[in-house]
């Protein structure tokens, strides 16, 4: 992995982007692909649609979503409390203690959810889980008035970003999904060789994903791709309590995952298995037999349909404060999408 991409993949980390809000996040990603696309554009939705070589008679749409689950301030009570609902899928259990923050209008926002300390809890309580209702968000506030002169009703939260490193070249932080997925697709464009395409590339940055796939609508309906490739995360099953037979064989450190199924176009799974055979680059399978909750599955339906794939990272910890991915994995996906790119002809037929 070359320094300026380990950089932007640490800085993307680093910014906040949390679902439905205009994101900072989306103009650190224009000035780094302005520097090698040839076309940069957003759209009124917010997605950042990249072009490499435009013009060519064939459209490949790259799809790695940039929002991050978070929360909302909902209420703020007479003491100076703030409560919230989640944006995305939240287990409230690892969001008790976590630090936090508001993104205000004023500037960032610290604060902590807390909840009874255990001390305190009944048996009953004790035998639950906490509900997002049972938990509450403290900014130091004295009182209602002092609290919404820092926060408003409306406001987006988030964990506290955070880069962490780990042995075996794993690293961990917040919003892997899918961050590392955007990254993917912005180096796999970059690295793809001009000389060699027989087609146009799309990397985009999409927005919304986790509040139903909205940016992935929007940017293919615009982009309209003969093929489309979503980059996602999906479970490691490596680690204890998953079961295999139900999620699969996946391993951090492994490849990339290729799926396989119903929503995946059988022309392109078998292009992307022979782009990492050529490139000698580790890959591993896995299987779905629905319809994916990923960009994947609306870009299948967009228009008159798309000849689609689906190309993941495998994540621990999902939906949580502490994603861990390896970085082998990120850096062999760019590498095997930009050889799929590469491979495709100008006459390709995906019909199957």
């Amino acid at each position: 992995m070359e320094p300026q991409a380990f950089e932007l993949f640490k800085n993307v980390l680093k910014t906040p982007s949390p679902s439905g809000y205009e994101s900072p996040l989306q103009s650190v990603v224009r000035d780094y692909v302005g520097r090698f696309a040839d076309e940069v554009s957003t759209d009124v939705h917010g997605n950042v649609i990249a072009v490499k070589n435009p013009g060519a008679p064939v459209r490949l749409m790259l799809a790695g979503h940039c929002d991050q689950i978070g929360l909302i301030v909902q209420h703020v009570d007479e003491n100076g409390f703030v409560y919230l609902q989640p944006i995305g899928g939240w287990d409230p259990v690892v969001l008790v203690g976590q630090r936090m923050t508001v993104w205000a209008a004023d500037g960032p926002v610290f604060g902590v959810i807390a909840r009874k300390p255990i001390h305190l809890l009944t048996d009953e309580e004790r035998a639950k889980p906490p509900k997002m209702k049972d938990l509450w968000l403290d900014i130091g506030a004295s009182n209602k008035e002092e609290a919404e002169k820092m926060v408003r009703v409306g406001d987006p939260v988030t964990v506290e970003l955070e880069y962490r490193e780990m042995p075996n070249r794993r690293v961990v932080s917040p919003a892997m999904d899918d961050k590392c997925g955007m990254w993917v697709v912005i180096e796999a464009m970059r690295r793809a060789d001009r000389a060699n395409l027989n087609c146009a590339i799309y990397a985009v940055s999409t927005v919304q994903e986790e509040l139903g796939l909205r940016g992935a609508q929007t940017s293919g309906f615009g982009i309209d791709p003969h093929v489309g490739i979503a980059v996602d995360v999906t479970f490691a099953t490596d680690c204890p309590t998953i079961e295999k037979k139900e999620e699969g064989d996946v391993g951090l450190g492994r490849g990339p995952v290729i799926y396989r199924g119903p929503n995946f176009n059988p022309k392109v799974v078998r292009q992307l298995v022979e782009a990492a055979e050529a490139a000698g680059l580790p890959y591993q399978m896995a299987a779905a037999g629905k319809p994916p909750g990923t960009d994947a599955r609306i870009i299948q339906v967009t228009r008159a349909g798309v000849a689609t794939g689906l190309l993941s990272i495998p994540n621990r910890y999902m939906h949580s404060p502490v994603e861990l991915i390896c970085l082998d994995d990120i850096d062999r996906a760019a590498d095997l999408l930009a050889r799929f790119a590469e491979r495709i002809p100008a006459d390709v037929d995906y019909t199957p």
